[in-house]
């Protein structure tokens, strides 16, 4: 099997063009199968195989969320196994995908947030220290234009188009789109241009808009630790991820009465029911708001 899964992951990089991500997922999830199982011959493997494994992992505490993620690796795999003559049948076609618990995400208030970013740009132009003024252009930005942190760190100089205020974006699997960003995310990235960035460019990464503290391009890692540090204490929580600046941002549009189809183009999703999950947030709000302040609540 082991040989099978190398072949097959070779494929959902090159041939279907999965995000690196994706495809590591899906070489993790299958390599602990064939672990699991034993690595036997591909033919052996039968769904009841299958449902062991994934009871194996309900039992040491998996989430469903990813559950559901390593029924799909195995649906692919054993799919594209049939597809290539590997073998004659797909024992996933009775397997049940778990369904999947709805997890809220982590949004701020629009007006708690407001006073952060405008605290970070005070800080910014009092300090004029580029790591600072590198920070805050990254958090108005990935607030601004709802952008994934990978989308934000792979950003070049001409991903810019300062004169429009919009950027050129690269999301999951390679797909492209321009999205806008507002007034105070122009200010913030002219400083970093102008004052910030050129302090740290060391000409490795020459064409990188954001830049770490050594000059090379700006890794996810420290962009994550960055959001956790400034809208952390917002949100609520320590652990929290640069997802919740786009979290934040999709909610605050569809209160602010955006389209759900502008927010879906926005925010790069290929489904509708993606972006959807943000309407539940709104509603929780709504709902939230109205318990507390409404007398015949």
């Amino acid at each position: 099997m082991s040989a099978a899964v190398l072949l097959y992951t070779e494929h959902a990089e090159r041939v279907r063009r999965l995000s690196a991500a994706t495809v590591r997922a899906y070489r993790s999830d299958l390599a602990d199968l064939a672990v699991f199982l034993g690595d036997p011959e591909l033919d052996r493997i039968d769904v009841e195989d299958l449902r062991e494994w994934l009871w194996a992992a309900t039992q040491r505490g998996t989430a469903r969320a990813s559950l559901a993620r390593r029924t799909a690796s195995v649906r692919g795999f054993f799919a594209w196994a049939a597809g290539e003559r590997l073998r004659e049948d797909d024992p996933t076609l009775r397997l049940v995908t778990p369904k999947r618990g709805r997890t809220l995400p982590a949004v701020a208030s629009s007006s708690s947030l407001q006073h952060a970013l405008d605290d970070l740009r005070v800080e910014a132009d009092a300090a004029g220290d580029p790591i600072v003024l590198r920070d805050a252009a990254l958090v108005e930005l990935l607030y601004g234009s709802a952008l994934r942190v990978s989308e934000a760190c792979g950003l070049d100089l001409d991903s810019l188009d300062r004169g429009a205020a919009t950027v050129r974006v690269f999301g999951k699997g390679g797909k492209e789109r321009v999205v806008p960003y507002g007034a105070p995310a122009a200010l913030a990235l002219d400083a970093w241009i102008v004052r910030g960035r050129p302090a740290l460019l060391a000409g490795t990464e020459a064409s990188a808009l954001f830049l770490g503290a050594r000059g090379g391009r700006l890794g996810v890692r420290t962009a994550y630790d960055v959001v956790r540090r400034i809208v952390g204490p917002v949100v609520g929580a320590d652990a929290v991820g640069p997802h919740a600046l786009r979290h934040s941002a999709a909610t605050h549009l569809l209160d602010g009465g955006a389209d759900l189809r502008a927010v879906q183009e926005l925010l790069g999703h290929a489904s509708l029911g993606t972006t959807q999950i943000y309407t539940h947030v709104s509603t929780e709000r709504l709902s939230a708001a109205y318990r507390l302040a409404h007398p015949r609540a």
